[in-house]
């Protein structure tokens, strides 16, 4: 195992593989931290790990790791189709969690721990597929609503400027856009991301009331309210195109 572009670290598995999974120091964490999504493996672990201990975390939780990633069938054939009853794993705020099913009187949908359940009437089998796509939508916007309002009250205040509205929607190429009556739309996709990418994000188009083109002077301003914004800027980059092609899988397009 030896560090790649020191953003990335090279795992052998036992069967003679490489798994490269991309590591960050997190200011708040408290241990080391290992997710899977379709995006790939991430590792984050508090400020001041000695290497040697995240070498021997990873090596400890390989095999679970080359199990999740088999699980994922990460290849170039995309994430593999959701079908109604059967398990799969996906990610939610870039979290790795299962998506299971459940027979039950009501559609419904409940996040418990690291599972999302599906109830899916029986008697609606036909539509169970449409069924669940438009309960996954739903639970999408509102948890990604949530966390855009916590942002909206903490920066908007700081900026001194506001859009006079938010849209949520999936889009095609761009992550998000504040058109010429400040009225912001931002790519559901998001949802499943990091919170530090819808952070950018949204910190990247609040930007944009003051200024609104990409000068030193705007990248500048964001700076001010976000540093680490060219670290989102290049995960966005790196995994947009697998994040955007599971939101498509789960929600249909």
């Amino acid at each position: 195992m030896a560090p790649d572009d020191n953003r990335y670290l090279e795992l052998a598995t036992p069967k003679g593989e490489t798994i490269k999974v991309l590591k960050r120091v997190h200011p708040r964490a408290r241990r080391l931290r290992l997710t899977v999504t379709s995006s790939g493996a991430r590792l984050s672990y508090p400020e001041g790990t000695h290497p040697a201990q995240v070498f021997a975390f990873l090596r400890k939780h390989v095999n679970w790791l080359e199990r999740k990633l088999d699980e994922l069938q990460l290849d170039s054939a995309g994430p593999p189709p959701v079908k109604p009853g059967a398990p799969t794993l996906i990610p939610l705020r870039g979290e790795t969690i299962r998506l299971m099913w459940r027979d039950g009187a009501f559609p419904a949908i409940a996040h418990e721990d690291d599972k999302l359940i599906l109830t899916v009437p029986s008697s609606t089998a036909p539509r169970a597929l449409s069924m669940a796509r438009a309960l996954l939508r739903s639970f999408l916007e509102t948890q990604i609503r949530r966390d855009i309002s916590r942002l909206m009250a903490r920066y908007t205040g700081e900026l001194g400027a506001a859009p006079v509205g938010v849209r949520v929607r999936p889009l095609k190429s761009l992550w998000g856009s504040l058109d010429t009556r400040d009225r912001m739309t931002l790519d559901l996709a998001l949802a499943l991301a990091p919170p530090a990418a819808l952070k950018y994000v949204v910190i990247h188009e609040l930007c944009h009331l003051k200024i609104r083109n990409h000068s030193p002077r705007y990248w500048a301003l964001v700076s001010q309210y976000y540093p680490e914004w060219k670290e989102q800027r290049t995960w966005l980059r790196e995994k947009g195109h697998a994040l955007k092609a599971e939101l498509s899988r789960l929600i249909g397009r």
